[in-house]
């Protein structure tokens, strides 16, 4: 009985599918198009989105804001947040002139003894300001990042999105990308475990191309793992890099 049990343990670990893990930047809006919009809020977490699952998140080591050729620090100005039931971030942000910004964050390495390795996700997303639509495909130098070829706002769910994947600045060939839906209230359910998180690879030049099946906010997570290890009581440890992009694509609005 005792093998028994332990058997069934063992299968159940092997078969139950990982959940993936998302740095996220998710803001109240991805476009703005007057002064009444024009103040908006960024919620900053760690979380498994599709299961509408959080996890604790420390406060960021960086949280920036890019737009004409410009970046600010805004981590000073990030406040305490409950998200998905778990530690998180928010900053309300002012929209001042037109502009595409992007925002992207810096975490600080999150320890996941399922996985035994760190993880780190560098998470960026984009706000059209004013009608303005130059530079969104401007890469900001981060550790890694995903740089969209599709403009990343103004989507229609139905829209094929395609990014590269930069790793140091470098395309990343052959690298996977983990793709969720940030299910918070919970509308929908996936069928099986195999379609919490779809999955795509980058080609030669670390480009991918997916479909987006429904509205809402998407997630794109490429994953690479650090050539520099850390220490983990006193033993060095993998460190997964993840170059996470949140965007919004849109239902078109019924006609009055």
């Amino acid at each position: 009985m005792k093998k028994t049990l332990i058997a069934a343990a063992a299968f159940c670990l092997i078969a139950s599918p990982a959940m993936a893990h998302f740095g996220m930047i998710i803001p109240s809006d991805s476009v703005i198009e007057d002064q009444s919009e024009a103040k908006i809020e960024l919620q900053v977490s760690f979380s498994h989105p599709m299961e509408g699952n959080g996890m604790n998140m420390a406060k960021p080591v960086s949280f920036k804001v890019f737009a004409d050729g410009k970046s600010e620090e805004l981590a000073g100005s990030l406040q305490p947040a409950t998200i998905l039931d778990h530690d998180a971030w928010k900053l309300p942000f002012q929209f001042k002139k037109p502009g595409v910004y992007q925002f992207a964050v810096v975490p600080e390495p999150y320890w996941e003894p399922a996985e035994d390795c760190f993880i780190m996700h560098y998470a960026k997303t984009y706000i059209s300001a004013f009608g303005e639509e130059e530079g969104w495909d401007d890469p900001l130098g981060l550790k890694t990042e995903i740089v969209p070829l599709t403009r990343p706002f103004g989507n229609y769910a139905g829209n094929v999105f395609q990014g590269q994947v930069l790793l140091d600045g470098k395309p990343a060939p052959g690298t996977e990308v983990e793709i969720e839906y940030y299910n918070k209230d919970g509308r929908y359910e996936a069928p099986n475990g195999a379609l919490t998180t779809q999955v795509v690879k980058t080609d030669a030049n670390g480009i991918f191309t997916y479909g987006i099946p429904f509205a809402g906010w998407w997630g794109f997570a490429a994953l690479n793992t650090a050539d520099k290890k850390m220490a983990h009581d006193g033993t060095p440890k993998d460190v997964e890099l993840g170059a996470v992009l949140w965007m919004e694509f849109v239902s078109p609005k019924t006609a009055n």
